[in-house]
């Protein structure tokens, strides 16, 4: 389909080399169209499907979005209320997504909606859902703090009708599906955000170094440096924790609990990183005219976007539970 067949490990090579842009939008924007709406298409996809929304979106023909959140189900995916009513061989789709990265300049949706009035974990279908179709009301590009040059959409579905044809894989399975894709996702966030952090620490030493208070350089200061020997430390402890993590999972291994500690560390560390580096960087980090000051703005939605730090923490209370005691 236009791939080069490589395994996952390459995607992870590929997100850390892009943490080298000095945003976080374009990394981010990057990472939805390769990890985080094209997993499932990948895997359970029709060969039809494949060809015509996979091939041009690996091509970059076309730019794709992915329709998870709404105003009331951010990381609480289950309590997602958008339907997709099946009539005849099509999808009536009704309801609206929130927070959806590239929607304002997306050419279709990987769409999850309930298809059914089943439990919740087992009502939801992907769909890819063209985003040209009459009923698609794309109503607001939100003004964010952060991630300012990746446009964030609000949108609307009333009585839209794709064909039933375009459903991912099996109907019901969506949620399953999006919950593989999810962690695919968080990892691409963990690598691209490593490049990022050591950007800033090191960009962070060569201003202090260089910068004097009361007649010597503010990195002279011991806690200063040691602040910063020890924020070294953590991301490379984190890129470990990524790396194992990879390495299991092109090995075909469940990595959950690793993905989500991972996600859960790198939240963290970018907000402690950059808040740390921007006040070393004194009055100057309070500009716009720094990249820390860029970089506490953007990584903060490291925290939030693709499961908040709080989902993280349940999703590993929940594997820890099933060890064994001892």
């Amino acid at each position: 389909y236009g791939g080069m067949g490589l395994d996952f490990s390459y995607n992870i090579a590929v997100a850390e080399e892009l943490g080298n842009i000095r945003c976080g939008g374009i990394p981010m924007a990057i990472g939805v169209q390769a990890g985080m709406t094209t997993p499932a298409l990948t895997r359970f996809g029709s060969d039809e499907l494949k060809k015509q929304f996979l091939v041009p979106t690996i091509a970059g023909d076309l730019v794709a979005c992915l329709g998870i959140s709404e105003a009331g189900a951010g990381s609480d995916v289950a309590n997602i209320k958008t339907t997709a009513v099946k009539k005849g061989d099509e999808y009536v789709i009704n309801g609206g997504k929130m927070w959806t990265t590239s929607g304002c300049q997306a050419d279709w949706m990987c769409l999850l909606a309930n298809t059914s009035e089943g439990p919740p974990h087992r009502n939801k279908s992907l769909i890819c859902l063209p985003m040209n179709l009459p009923g698609i009301h794309v109503t607001k590009k939100i003004d964010k703090l952060g991630m300012r040059s990746s446009d964030t959409a609000q949108i609307f579905f009333e009585d839209v009708r794709v064909p039933s044809k375009n459903l991912i894989g099996e109907e019901g399975k969506g949620f399953t599906y999006q919950m593989l894709q999810f962690q695919e996702e968080r990892l691409w966030g963990v690598a691209t955000v490593l490049t990022q952090l050591e950007t800033v620490i090191q960009e962070t030493i060569d201003y202090t170094r260089q910068r004097k208070v009361f007649d010597q350089s503010v990195l002279h200061n011991q806690a200063v440096h040691f602040h910063l020997a020890e924020l070294a430390t953590e991301v490379e402890l984190l890129r470990s924790l990524l790396y194992r993590t990879v390495a299991l999972y092109v090995e075909g291994n469940d990595v959950t609990k690793f993905a989500s500690m991972a996600k859960l560390k790198a939240g963290r560390l970018a907000r402690e990183v950059t808040d740390s580096c921007l006040q070393f960087w004194g009055g100057m980090g309070f500009t716009s005219e720094v990249l820390v000051s860029r970089f506490y703005r953007d990584l903060r939605l490291m925290s939030i976007g693709g499961g908040t730090d709080e989902t993280m923490l349940s999703i590993i209370c929940k594997y820890m539970e099933t060890l064994p005691t001892k």
